[in-house]
């Protein structure tokens, strides 16, 4: 659907894309490999934009969630390998070797089923051991990798190709428990030096940032790569020169003059106290506006903050543009997140108010919000 059917619209800056990823693989270095992670719709900021991005700057690994995504991407022409990170059924054994994904495994019923359906199929299938060294979510136990290793070497056509771990708390300034993680996953990788293994890692965003013991032979970049930084508790400094790659701009639709004890919008939480100009704006929670953001947080009109006000419904706000009486028009542009003139309103801004992570605001954007891409400071389709 044409993008000028839509007045609210997310932009997504590529060249700014380009920054963050060159700037972590210069913090790593040309070794490890960089893996980024672009699974929930590219954290918000559309898969295959993000996707095709990366591959055309030469990273030609991907991790994404879910088969669901891998087989979206490949459809779309990416080529591209598909790191599965997330636990799969043996039901999907034959949609992971058909697309040439490489799953994370941490049971043995996945091992056989993918090693039937690669016999079947006459493909070989690439894994990724996960191991738990202290997530808690999925992956065997370290003292289980020699046996579990040992049992997926009985099938021909299945190859470990990877060893790999997560961290809980590296975003965290009490590096105690990331640091115990590394110890145990170093001791497995020199465990594991005559298996034949060929690529070990585990760190995420706020690994890359603070803990290069964590490195190993790939990394796993996240919410870096888009701009945002994986929590207030990040040591290194480099964090400041991330730039946020994604803006959400809307319009004003219509302007009312309201007088003083006007009730506005579902249930009339709010009220004026004196006469007000009021605009609507073309925004709600169907379009991932959180609806708890109800009269607490402001947008940029004019290059001026302009708060919220009344209830946040699916499809329509509202904004108290008094402020901008003789100069605010329908047409002006509404700024959600990002910057208009001096004044810039963050996806940590928002986070912080409704009391969650830069992570969740951006993955909740829906996906009839289309995403304008940005490249050299101009939009194209």
């Amino acid at each position: 659907m044409n993008n000028a059917t839509h007045l609210t619209r997310t932009y997504i800056h590529l060249d700014r894309l380009t920054h963050n990823v060159r700037l972590l693989q210069e913090l790593v270095g040309r070794r490890p490999l960089l893996w980024p992670a672009i699974k929930a719709n590219g954290y918000g900021h559309g898969i295959k934009i993000v996707a095709r991005h990366l591959v055309g700057l030469g990273y030609n690994t991907l991790c994404v969630a879910h088969i669901s995504e891998a087989i979206t991407l490949a459809e779309a022409g990416v080529d591209a390998t598909f790191l599965l990170l997330s636990a799969t059924l043996p039901e999907q054994s034959e949609a992971i070797i058909r697309h040439g994904c490489e799953p994370a495994v941490c049971t043995l019923e996945m091992v056989e089923a993918l090693a039937r359906e690669a016999e079947k199929l006459g493909r070989l299938v690439s894994v990724h051991l996960m191991v738990d060294t202290g997530m808690g979510r999925i992956g065997i136990r370290p003292d289980e990798v020699p046996s579990f290793f040992e049992r997926c070497r009985a099938f021909p056509m299945l190859r470990v190709r990877g060893l790999m771990s997560h961290f809980p708390c590296a975003d965290k300034k009490d590096k105690t428990l990331s640091l115990e993680q590394i110890e145990r996953f170093q001791r497995l990788v020199e465990e594991a030096k005559s298996w034949g293994i060929e690529v070990r890692h585990m760190a995420n965003s706020a690994a890359i940032l603070d803990l290069p013991g964590s490195y190993f032979d790939a990394v796993r970049p996240g919410i870096a790569i888009y701009g945002l930084p994986p929590s207030k508790e990040i040591v290194n400094p480099r964090v400041r020169k991330l730039k946020p790659v994604f803006e959400w701009k809307t319009q004003i639709t219509f302007l009312k003059e309201v007088g003083s004890n006007t009730g506005l919008s579902y249930g009339h939480i709010f009220q004026t106290k004196k006469p007000s100009l009021i605009g609507t704006v073309p925004v709600g929670y169907g379009d991932g506006l959180n609806r708890n953001l109800s009269n607490n947080f402001e947008l940029l009109v004019c290059g001026i903050r302009c708060p919220q006000v009344g209830r946040i419904t699916m499809d329509q706000s509202l904004i108290d543009v008094t402020a901008l009486r003789g100069r605010v028009e329908p047409g002006d542009e509404v700024v959600i997140i990002g910057r208009q003139g001096k004044e810039e309103v963050t996806v940590d801004e928002l986070a912080e108010k409704l009391g969650t992570i830069n992570y969740e605001v951006v993955t909740c954007v829906a996906n009839r919000v289309p995403r304008v891409v940005i490249r050299d400071g101009a939009p194209r389709n």
